[in-house]
């Protein structure tokens, strides 16, 4: 086949995560709630604040703002984390940051797979956080190696999804036909069971090293355990949620709220009880598991390495020995932020945060003598714009937050920070990408257009 037949991995990213969000809705009708009170208050804050919407308009921003999502799966070998990237890498995503959440009593380290180039997030940018577990964190000895076993004898992937995965790998693309097939076997990696693969007691006894780790170990596939739709006003969001009832995180993880919203803010309602059946001799013994829950996100500005800098120190000043809990942590968190830069034009200049440059039509009209001036200069002279370019990834104190009050709350483990960037890649089979050299190429990019 030749390659003007394939299809582009961005669009059969979108049939994929267009799939996956039909087949959630359908397993979680509360995540339809979400996606349905997202889209009414990004209209009320579009409606309300022109600037931004202009903004918006300008980068490219709008138009993947209804579909954008990410999804997060937690896998249990490196074999099968390996075989997920070349899955995503099917839709164009690539495995961006090493994130260890050992640090916060999460036994997992993990990437995040998505696109990376300007046109491709404009186009659709569906990102999946991925994790794999730790099983060296478990202290049990006996324990660890039956889970380690347990997991040796699963295949999360169908035949057809691998036959399609070495396919694309072989000839270069898919097709139409075979991207519509690639989307229905992958699919079934990340639909739920309500089917455990262990007994209730290998469960609970699993359950008792740590709650994700019977999450991981304990099914004959992943499942999806969240899809996230992206507000622009994440406190109207957390507010609409308690107001339909939702049982909504008390705190919303990430920074305060700002003029200048910066990297990342995440609220959810808690995990689902569900009902699962798990195998008992001959019959099947019912019981519950809580997994899958509801999370809504609001982006803003990539920061620099600077600003990030930053932005870790601040937050470390504002959750000292308590964490986020206390009653007072919101008034901790906006004091200790104050020492934060809340004008983009201050953030420029300081070098805290990464900007999307473009021309004005006044400045298209410009000679190329004044297009090379500095862009500052061009900015005051209303010849040029500069867009926040926004964040696409993930933050672990906030993904932990995420995890532990989804997980029952309270639960804590007292690892150490345990990183091992190393190992997580080795597994993988590829290194993961620096996500600040990304921000900082579609930052340079932008600056060499304007003199162009």
């Amino acid at each position: 086949m030749t390659a003007d037949r394939f299809v582009s991995p961005d669009h059969i990213r979108s049939l994929f995560s267009q799939a996956m969000s039909h087949m959630y809705r359908t397993e979680v009708p509360l995540y339809g709630t979400l996606v349905e009170l997202v889209g009414a208050i990004n209209a009320d804050v579009l409606a309300a604040q022109p600037e931004l919407a202009a903004q918006i308009q300008r980068s490219g921003e709008r138009e993947r703002l209804d579909v954008e999502r990410h999804g997060a799966i937690r896998v249990g070998t490196a074999q099968e984390l390996a075989t997920l990237g070349r899955l995503f890498a099917v839709m164009g995503m690539q495995p961006v940051g090493y994130y260890d959440l050992s640090v916060a009593g999460v036994p997992v380290h993990s990437t995040a797979f998505r696109p990376v180039d300007g046109e491709s997030l404009n186009r659709n940018p569906f990102r999946v956080f991925t994790s794999l577990l730790r099983l060296e964190l478990i202290e049990d000895a006996a324990l660890r190696e039956q889970a380690a076993e347990i997991l040796a004898r699963r295949n999360i992937f169908t035949a057809g999804a691998l036959q399609l995965i070495e396919q694309c790998e072989r000839d270069g693309g898919l097709s139409e036909d075979d991207a519509w097939r690639f989307v229905v076997e992958s699919l079934e990696t990340f639909r739920w069971h309500n089917e455990a693969t262990v007994s209730l007691e290998t469960y609970h006894a699993l359950h008792g090293a740590h709650r994700l780790v019977a999450d991981v170990v304990s099914f004959r596939g992943p499942h999806i355990n969240h899809l996230t739709p992206r507000t622009l006003d994440i406190d109207a969001a957390q507010a609409a949620m308690h107001a339909r009832g939702l049982a909504a995180k008390a705190v919303i993880e990430g920074p305060p709220r700002r003029d200048c919203a910066i990297l990342l803010r995440q609220t959810s309602f808690k995990a689902l009880e569900e009902m699962v059946h798990f195998p008992s001799g001959a019959d099947n013994e019912a019981g519950t598991h809580t997994a899958r829950f509801g999370e809504i996100e609001q982006r803003g500005l990539a920061l620099t390495p600077k600003g990030r800098d930053l932005y870790d120190a601040l937050l470390a000043q504002a959750r000292g020995g308590e964490g986020s809990a206390g009653g007072d942590y919101t008034q901790r968190l906006q004091d200790a932020f104050a020492a934060f830069p809340d004008e983009h034009a201050t953030l420029r200049r300081e070098g805290l945060g990464y900007y999307r440059y473009s021309l004005t039509e006044a400045g298209q009209a410009a000679d190329a003598q004044t297009r090379a001036l500095p862009a500052e200069v061009l900015i005051e002279r209303g010849l040029v714009t500069a867009d926040p370019i926004i964040y696409e990834d993930f933050l672990p104190v906030s993904a932990a937050g995420i995890f532990q009050s989804n997980l029952g709350g309270g639960e804590q483990r007292a690892y150490a920070a345990r990183a091992n960037r190393d190992a997580f890649e080795q597994a993988l089979g590829a290194t993961v990408s620096d996500e600040f050299a990304i921000y900082e190429r579609l930052q340079a990019e932008s600056l060499a257009a304007l003199k162009a």
